[in-house]
């Protein structure tokens, strides 16, 4: 199938195409993986570092590594799994070397870009999608599994592309949810937003733990964060709870003195956190304005933290 047999209500499941992955990293690797398990034909990768090479051997067994022009021009449907400020130049680039066949189609992997970015290809007549899987990846054989339990953002130009698209992402096993053009860089903010920036709250709690004298903080990090997460997930601004969200104001300006004096930087990032849980609880309803009025004053003034 190409872009240009696409009939305007496209079948459930698109025909059995050569894919070409372009790179064979994280991303790349695993969902070439999981269009070839769908049934695809797995025609070329490229890579070059030596993880690439090693991971186009576990996941792309037998698949020829090639430059990556040789690899687009092999394939009918083309993945480009590479980083989002990488992306541009490297659709320039095919453009110009004329590497885009007419009736393709070309899907990129990128959360902040929609389909805009493919407007080089376009021109030589492919069909363009934006298909971002909304997961981290390891870049091992399992996370061809945890796909089953993730969605893609999924941009299209047009009704049979969001058919087709969206059809792929089944295919791989995954949710499809439409993401429009204009939304995807506030989209991928807030992907970003709330997945990085966990990562790196949920290091800096354990590595104050750590500093504590918690032997184990993961262990006991784990417990916590994890009902955390899934009741946020399940109850919204209901389930904000701690010093913050319950008013404790005496108890908040206790923790900023000793994050002052122990690690300045953890400090600044509590109160940032702290002045949107206040807000957030406030609009919720669970904190009153005397309780937020202190709980701000809190976060600005440690001068009574000792009374």
């Amino acid at each position: 199938m190409t872009a240009n047999d696409v009939p305007a209500s496209a079948p459930e499941r698109p025909a059995r195409l050569a894919v070409g992955v372009v790179s064979a990293g994280r991303v790349g690797a695993v969902l070439g993986a999981a269009l070839r398990g769908a049934g695809h034909l797995l025609v070329a990768t490229s890579g070059v570092s030596d993880a690439s090479v090693r991971r186009a051997e576990e996941l792309l067994p037998g698949v020829p590594l090639l430059a990556p022009d040789e690899v687009v021009r092999r394939a009918d449907l083309v993945l480009l799994a590479v980083p989002d400020d990488a992306l541009p130049g490297l659709v320039n680039g095919l453009a110009a070397a004329g590497a885009f066949p007419a009736g393709q189609i070309v899907a990129h992997t990128c959360g902040a870009h929609g389909v805009s970015v493919l407007a080089p290809a376009v021109v030589a007549g492919v069909l363009p999608l934006a298909l971002h899987p909304v997961m981290t990846f390891t870049g091992r054989v399992e996370d061809v599994a945890r796909l089953a339990a993730c969605s893609f953002g999924v941009t299209a130009a047009d009704e049979p592309g969001w058919s087709v698209g969206e059809a792929l992402v089944v295919e791989m096993g995954a949710e499809p949810v439409r993401v429009p053009e204009a939304a995807r860089p506030l989209y991928h903010a807030a992907l970003a937003h709330g997945a990085n920036n966990l990562a790196v709250l949920v290091r800096d709690a354990a590595d104050a733990l750590r500093s504590a004298g918690v032997g184990a903080p993961e262990r006991v990090l784990g417990p916590l964060l994890s009902a955390a997460l899934d009741n946020a997930l399940r109850h919204g601004d209901r389930a904000l709870t701690g010093p913050v969200a319950r008013g404790d104001a005496d108890t908040v300006r206790t923790h900023l003195r000793v994050l002052d004096e122990a690690w300045p930087e953890l400090a600044a990032a509590y109160r940032a956190l702290a002045l949107r849980t206040a807000d957030r609880a406030a609009s919720a309803g669970l904190l009153g304005p005397d309780a937020a009025g202190a709980v701000h004053a809190a976060l600005y003034d440690n001068s009574e933290a000792d009374r």
